[in-house]
């Protein structure tokens, strides 16, 4: 862990990933830099915490279970929040459609810079 890591303006987070342990890592990780940081296993779980609070990032996992994370993104682009989107991918199929759609890509695995980065300022393409 570096010195600035604990340095960053908090921001409220929502992962959406159907992944314990990921949540999990993302979760402390993120809480560790002084992130409010929500878990969300399914897109209903993830709709319900949009609905009480836009957060200011999502990290969205492309396959939340059987249920297709894209849906999701769908959603909230229809609902036209102020929040970025950062995807969560195990697969290296991200086209450039996709990722226009979006404000970064994290492939999994993915590093703790490259979590930090993506929440901190979605640079990660």
């Amino acid at each position: 862990m570096g010195g600035e890591r604990g340095r960053t303006h908090g921001k409220t987070v929502l992962v959406v990933e159907d992944e314990r342990s990921l949540r999990l890592l993302c979760r402390v990780n993120l809480e560790l830099e002084g992130h409010r940081v929500h878990e969300a296993a399914t897109l209903a779980e993830a709709r319900a915490h949009v609905e009480r609070q836009a957060p200011d990032v999502i990290l969205l996992d492309i396959h939340v279970g059987a249920e297709d994370g894209l849906d999701l993104l769908d959603e909230i682009a229809a609902l036209d929040l102020p929040v970025r989107i950062v995807l969560l991918s195990g697969s290296a199929d991200v086209g450039p459609d996709l990722r226009a759609r979006v404000d970064g890509v994290l492939g999994k695995p993915f590093d703790l810079d490259r979590l930090s980065a993506a929440v901190a300022d979605s640079g990660v393409r």
